[in-house]
């Protein structure tokens, strides 16, 4: 009743199976430890002093931004220049804009400063004038991934849709740090912008798809077990009414 699986098809229905199983099963050991090391990450993360609690230090020396130093209170020195909206961002629930402007530095390369958030419509307040010292969280450049990031342009003169360096560069004659600062201390008609979490160090969307993969990985190996037996079953029985002359 089972000579059927002598046949060059079930030879390669079996080699399938015998490939497909481990394979799942491989897929989702690796995707279960993403989600742990992603977890990991997080627990070290919260066991970690508040960044913001450590004194402030040198822009240049927190720099490149990273795991360890995002967060961290950086001060730089400079004068004010070029002033540019981030447009729909939200913050406490409302969307609005983020205010950037331009920290040419003492070392001649200019540093993005958030100086705070506004609600749709607002006016933007003018920047201080002359020499000014300005202390903030540090934070590493935007990407197309992060919320709130209009990646797509066509935007007004004036406004930025990512803050990084990138995105400035054609935009302004200066280098620009490929990090920014969000001040704590924002001026009045503004709302500070309070600093995110490092990217990695918190159980975001991705960790939870990394165990979702995880339980789909399974699935499909339990999935292509049971129709190796159904369809063994519907053969054998096949082969067994054949051979009763049904």
């Amino acid at each position: 009743m089972y000579r059927f699986l002598r046949t060059p098809r079930w030879w390669g229905i079996n080699a399938f199976v015998l490939l497909a199983i481990p394979f799942c099963l491989f897929m989702g050991t690796w995707q279960m430890g993403k989600f742990e090391d992603r977890v990991a990450t997080h627990q070290e993360a919260e066991r970690q002093p508040d960044p913001a609690a450590r004194p402030a230090e040198a822009l240049d020396t927190l720099l490149p931004v990273d795991k360890e130093t995002s967060g961290r209170v950086a001060s730089a020195s400079g004068r004010f220049g070029e002033q540019f909206l981030v447009p729909d961002r939200e913050l406490d629930g409302r969307t609005g804009s983020y205010v950037l402007t331009l920290l040419k530095t003492d070392g001649g390369k200019a540093l993005p400063v958030v100086r705070g958030w506004m609600p749709a419509g607002a006016k933007a307040p003018a920047p201080p004038a002359g020499e000014v010292t300005v202390t903030g969280a540090l934070q590493a450049s935007e990407n197309p991934g992060t919320k709130g990031v209009r990646a797509a342009g066509g935007l007004p003169q004036g406004q930025l849709g990512m803050i990084s360096a990138a995105s400035l560069v054609n935009v302004v004659s200066d280098d620009v740090y490929d990090a920014w600062i969000t001040l704590a201390d924002s001026p009045a008609g503004l709302t500070p912008v309070p600093a995110t979490a490092a990217a990695g160090t918190s159980l975001d969307m991705k960790a939870f798809q990394n165990l979702g993969y995880t339980a789909e990985w399974f699935v499909f190996a339990g999935f292509v077990l049971f129709m190796w037996f159904r369809l063994l079953r519907r053969e054998a029985e096949a082969s067994r009414d054949a051979a009763l002359g049904l």
